[in-house]
């Protein structure tokens, strides 16, 4: 769960540290008081983009932290080794982020990480609804997905989605060899001409450098000669450096004879006579060995000369024109024995058309098992919610060819009131009743859902009374299998938490901040009261009843 957030310079918010716990969390406040601040936090930590106009007016930066506290590190610690980050040492996670004038920077345990990263680790850390978070939940393959999760389809889909993407291949495998029958003359002996000129040339890449340097040893032998002479006679010569070295080691040793304590300082001459004195014979030995054969060098360069042209042609390197040689044979290859491969390829993709829809037929089973127990579980919820009459359905429906996700898709279909035909989803305009259904689809599906924490802003807007009392409570049974923070204008809701903070304005020093703070026994019925909309012994009896209901 989420332990700590710690929030500095952030629109009204100078500095504030939330310590949070398990269940059901309340967050309230008048209109603002800065509510949606927390919200745009915990934004910034799922990998938001952010905006130079959040930073707090007057300040440079702004900074958000995340403290979280995980169950089971394996799926992070996968995402984070995937990013090349080292996994947590323990089961404790903190994100960062940084934003600057000119610059924003996000952190994972202190590691700077980019914001496609901070994104994939944000969505198995936090599920976040607004007012209007609901295009998720409209979207069909999102709704699938739903299903696929109630019915515990993860291995089933897997196996269809390889077996999908084994019969696209073959699929595109063929098409593109039909194709090849267009082919023409012209471009047949140019492949043949290709193939030809490059075989003929005998490429090897580990020839490559080697070639070049014996070329360019060749082709400079008069000079390596005459360079290799001059260094070997300045150092073996009559009056060469050895000769001069021999007086100089005579010296030395007249020193050492009149005074011993110099040998720690002449002691490194014998070894530097004794290098001198190899490195001589071995450019002796090195201009002797040198073999000046023209014939040799300008075969060389003909070599040279040819590697080059080839590798003008097909590739700044030899790995390059071998690889040239390869696909043109490849493409001869299907043209010529089109018919052979035509074959061969049509049996393959038959067989992975078989396999599909093996695949597809065991993934289509579950989901026919699993849609009418969803539909009924989710229209349970909805009665919970104030539907009291209000039916909800998961019709499967089949699609002409098999898609990436399978062989059907669904689209739910809700009636809040009886005798009127259903409707999907995407077609109900009241936001107060798509938030109850999407509050209705997330308990149902509580136990397949892994997300630590689930942040509602405010999604019980235009619902009231029993119907906000009813959201609330269920709200807290989500509590009991997730950390919950719940945003909201209704005491009905905030009566059911947990814990409960109030966000609340104040002016100092000529400058506005907001500040949250816990609210406990008569404070937090106070909070209550004014969320009713007013005072009074009947109010607060009102307040003291909500939160023993």
């Amino acid at each position: 769960m989420l332990t700590l957030l710690k929030i500095r310079n952030l629109a009204l918010v100078d500095e504030l540290v939330w310590e949070l716990g398990p269940g059901l969390i309340g967050v309230t406040g008048e209109t603002g008081a800065g509510k949606s601040v927390i919200v745009g936090a915990l934004k910034l930590v799922l990998g938001e983009r952010a905006e130079k106009s959040l930073i707090r007016t007057g300040e440079d930066t702004c900074t958000v932290e995340a403290v979280f506290e995980l169950g089971d590190p394996r799926e992070i610690n996968a995402i984070l080794e995937d990013g090349g980050l080292a996994p947590c040492d323990d089961t404790q996670l903190i994100v960062r982020r940084a934003i600057g004038q000119s610059a924003n920077r996000q952190f994972v345990n202190d590691s700077p990480v980019t914001l496609n990263l901070l994104k994939r680790i944000g969505e198995h850390l936090v599920d976040l609804h607004g007012p209007h978070d609901h295009q998720s939940l409209l979207s069909t393959e999102r709704q699938l997905a739903m299903l696929d999760a109630y019915a515990g389809a993860e291995q089933s889909h897997a196996a269809y989605r390889a077996a999908y993407r084994e019969w696209r291949t073959k699929a595109a495998e063929l098409d593109d060899l039909r194709h090849a029958e267009n082919a023409s003359e012209q471009e047949i002996e140019l492949l043949r001409y290709q193939i030809q000129e490059i075989d003929a040339a005998h490429l090897k890449p580990e020839d490559e450098q080697d070639l070049e340097d014996r070329w360019r040893r060749a082709s400079n032998a008069s000079r390596l000669l005459e360079n290799a002479a001059h260094a070997a006679a300045a150092l073996n010569g009559d009056n060469g450096l050895l000769s001069q070295l021999a007086e100089v080691q005579r010296l030395v040793r007249e020193l050492e004879k009149l005074d011993p304590s110099i040998r720690e300082r002449t002691a490194s001459l014998e070894s530097a006579a004794l290098e001198l004195e190899d490195l001589g014979g071995n450019l002796t030995d090195y201009a002797e060995e040198l073999d000046i054969n023209p014939a040799e060098a300008a075969a060389l360069e003909e070599r040279v000369n040819l590697v080059e042209s080839l590798k003008r042609k097909y590739g700044p390197a030899i790995a390059d024109v071998i690889a040239r040689r390869e696909s043109a044979a490849a493409r001869l290859d299907s043209i010529e024995n089109r018919g052979e491969k035509l074959e061969a390829l049509e049996k393959e993709l038959a067989a992975s058309r078989a396999k599909l829809d093996a695949a597809g037929k065991s993934l289509t089973a579950l989901r026919k098992k699993a849609a009418p127990k969803l539909a009924s579980e989710i229209a349970g919820q909805l009665k919970d919610l104030g539907f009291k009459q209000a039916s909800f359905e998961a019709p499967l429906y089949a699609l002409t060819e098999p898609g990436p996700q399978g062989c059907e898709g669904v689209e739910f279909q809700f009636g809040p009131n009886p005798g009127e035909p259903l409707l999907p989803l995407r077609q109900i305009a009241s936001s107060g009743e798509i938030s109850r259904v999407m509050l209705a689809v997330k308990s149902a599906l509580a136990e397949q859902d892994d997300t630590p924490l689930m942040v509602f802003d405010e999604i019980d807007a235009n619902v009231g009374g029993e119907v906000a009392r009813a959201v609330g409570r269920k709200m807290a049974a989500l509590g009991t299998r997730h950390q919950v923070v719940a945003i909201t204008h209704f005491p009905q809701v905030a009566a059911t938490a947990s814990l409960h903070f109030v966000v609340m304005k104040e002016v100092s020093g000529g400058r506005t901040r907001s500040r949250l703070f816990p609210v406990h026994g008569e404070t937090r019925i106070q909070e209550l009261v004014r969320m009713l909309g007013g005072g009074g012994e009947q109010a607060r009896a009102m307040a003291a009843a909500l939160l023993e209901n």
